[in-house]
Order: C-alpha cells, then structure tokens, then sequence
C-alpha cells in the first residue's frame, strides 16, 4: 500500500483526523461513566466518515484508476529489468 500513497490525500487525513478526535472524546467518557458523551463522540466518529466522503466525491480524494497506473507501470518495470 505504501507504494500507490493509499490515504494520502486531504480527505484521507481530514476524515482520519475527525474520526481518531471522536474516538478519544468516547473513550474519556467511556472512562467517567457518561453514556450521552460516549455517544457524541461516536457521533463524531460519523461524521468523520461522512465529511472524508464528501471530499473524496469533490475530488480531493484518490482517484480510482490510480491503482490500476501503479500497477501498470510497475509491471513494465519488472520487464525491462529482466530483459
């Protein structure tokens, strides 16, 4: 994965960011036994996801084909190092 940058992109590391805050804020409620704060938090969490596909859908996500180019431009250079 490291080689076809997998999630590196603003709406990668936007949803990620929002989505680890949400977990954090659950887990220090979960820790003082405050059940509407654990569930904000989830709701953060949600909404991490959500705001991460809308800009993957705007366009500042990864492109779906670019898998597809790393694969293809590794497979031509595994040929010419064996030819």
């Amino acid at each position: 994965m490291a080689g076809s940058s997998h999630g590196h992109t603003p709406a990668a590391w936007t949803g990620v960011s929002i989505a680890f805050i949400g977990f954090c804020v659950s887990g220090a409620f979960m820790v003082l036994a405050q059940p509407a704060g654990f569930w904000a938090g989830m709701g953060v969490v949600v909404l991490g996801g959500i705001i991460g596909w809308i800009m993957r859908s705007m366009g500042m996500g990864q492109p779906k084909d670019a898998h597809k180019a790393l694969l293809m431009a590794h497979e031509r250079e595994t040929a010419s190092v064996k030819a």
